[in-house]
């Protein structure tokens, strides 16, 4: 069964999660992806892979993922966060990353975390 992998950028992040996607693609074909509205449709038309897409974030759509989470459906949330922005949605972040601890579902804020947890979540086979 394919593990699943959420995907989730703020819009200055963007390009940093493309890059990341592309150079990672391989391992990232091996699982079901899931992301927020926008970061879904540029990987879906820049990097081509399969991924279903929620609500963007300020919409919902961090909710969507963290309910995924507390449903045991997701295993490792990769959120590229811009530290030095104001988020309207930031108490909807807060949350995501308060359910990924309470569920102990690995999250990387930054392109070095992101190597290192998919790196470890694609060379384990439970």
């Amino acid at each position: 069964m394919k593990k699943t992998v959420a995907l989730i950028a703020h819009d200055r992040k963007k390009e940093e999660m493309l890059t990341f996607v592309l150079e990672n693609k391989e391992q990232l074909s091996c699982c079901h992806l899931i992301a927020t509205a926008t970061t879904g449709k540029i990987i879906k038309e820049k990097a081509g892979l399969d991924v279903t897409t929620y609500l963007s974030g300020p919409l919902g759509g961090d909710q969507q993922i963290g309910a995924r989470i507390a449903c045991q459906e997701v295993n490792a949330v990769i959120f590229l966060r811009d530290p030095l922005t104001a988020q309207p949605h930031e108490p909807d972040i807060t949350a995501l990353l308060r359910i990924c601890d309470v569920h102990n579902i690995p999250v990387a804020t930054n392109a070095a975390t992101a190597k290192l947890v998919l790196r470890c979540f694609t060379n384990d086979k439970d």
